[in-house]
């Protein structure tokens, strides 16, 4: 996943050690490493989901009525990913202008998200599909990281409440574009998925499938920026104080609009006879394209958590998710590899055992695993982080 050091120079986000991180760190750059650090351990466990039990036929992992409770849970705690990953790219991007220019900072923003573009358009989707050529291309988080980052390059250089504007407008409003459909074939058809509708477009008889339409993204990642002042500004105490409110504020917001059913995601229902059904239906919230009550309750949720590794920011554990925070596309692309490398060695030695493919029994057993590999992934990315900091004469490592 996509950072940007906040500051420049800080020794915090890829510390030699966690107690360094600790000893050299403010609180405030620890916490943002801690939240990226954070939520990427809940994606792991979502990948090893999507690893290990391929064979379990479910097609949509929220679906409140198909999908068991465990399995719904489990995917459930993977959906603060990303939106906390996009707003907190914004909000390390204005942090990272506090000692650039905005020229430079746009052109930092510009470069990057263009790498994260070519790292999804090669490694990334190689990794998943382990094909090449490839048979279909499929566009997906890094893909919308990295045109946000892009488009935020071109906003900074507006007024900072304009910013804030534009991504509450884009936020709140794009549901109101939900009933717009645009058939193959129809000009508007490639941006209105690339923009809105997570749909496949065929580029000379090829496939391309806008798995993240970005459009909702671009407003996260302006909202990431508008919050910068918070971080630059005031004591610890009000700045935990400010994220606590805004926090409670979205997901009262969420609860509201939910409860009331007529705008910012598809109505939920009640089962009858089922109070679990129903609040997973309550729960179950669109991701592709994020709807305005996924956004709230995400968001929501990562502000309160932000506000919460604000306030322990010297525990020790808060060390280790900032280093894990502190080199993020080495752990998102380390990971990845190493869960296919081990899919494909438990399928050489044990063979298929579900069908045409290799699996887990059950999600417990995908839990067990995911605590298993938390160890082994963290120390390759300390040892990455540690030589990040070491090595700033290497440009491209800042990238990872």
């Amino acid at each position: 996943m996509a950072s940007i050091s906040t500051v420049p120079g800080r020794p915090a986000t890829l510390a030699q050690t966690p107690s360094t991180v600790l000893a050299r760190a403010t609180s405030r750059v620890t916490s943002i490493d801690a939240l990226r650090g954070f939520v990427m351990l809940l994606m792991l466990l979502d990948h090893v989901r999507e690893t290990f039990l391929l064979w379990v036929p479910v097609g949509d992992p929220v679906d409140a009525l198909t999908t068991g409770p465990v399995y719904f849970f489990t995917r459930l705690t993977s959906t603060v990913c990303a939106p906390v990953f996009v707003a907190l790219t914004g909000l390390s991007a204005y942090l990272y202008a506090q000692k650039h220019s905005r020229a430079e900072t746009s052109a930092f923003l510009l470069k990057r998200g263009a790498f994260l573009v070519l790292l999804e358009l090669t490694l990334v989707n190689f990794v998943w599909r382990a094909q090449f050529p490839p048979t279909i291309l499929y566009l997906q988080v890094i893909w919308a990281i990295g045109l946000s980052m892009i488009v935020l390059a071109a906003l900074i250089r507006l007024p900072h409440a304009m910013v804030a504007a534009i991504g509450l407008i884009v936020v709140a409003g794009h549901n109101l574009l939900d009933p717009i459909a645009v058939s193959a074939g129809h000009p508007l058809h490639l941006p209105w998925a690339l923009l809105h509708d997570r749909d496949i477009v065929h580029f000379g008889g090829f496939p391309v499938r806008f798995s993240y339409p970005v459009l909702p993204w671009f407003g996260v990642i302006c909202l990431g920026w508008a919050a910068g002042p918070w971080f630059v500004s005031g004591d610890a105490a009000m700045r935990r104080r400010r994220l606590v409110r805004a926090g409670s504020a979205m997901l009262i917001a969420f609860v509201m609009l939910r409860v009331l059913n007529i705008y910012g995601d598809a109505p939920w229902f009640v089962v009858p006879g089922s109070p679990l059904r129903s609040a997973m239906s309550f729960l179950a919230l669109t991701k592709y394209p994020p709807s305005l009550l996924f956004l709230l309750s995400t968001l929501g949720v990562g502000l309160l958590l932000l506000a919460w590794f604000e306030g322990i920011a010297g525990a020790r554990p808060v060390g280790w998710l900032a280093v894990l925070g502190g080199a993020p596309m080495f752990f998102y692309l380390f990971h990845l590899y190493v869960l296919r490398g081990f899919y494909l060695l438990c399928l050489g030695l044990w063979g298929a055992n579900h069908g045409s493919v290799f699996g887990l029994p059950s999600i417990p057993a995908v839990w067990l695993l995911w605590i298993a590999l938390i160890v082994p992934l963290y120390l390759p990315t300390r040892w990455f982080a540690e030589l990040k900091a070491r090595r700033r004469d290497i440009g491209w490592l800042k990238y990872f």
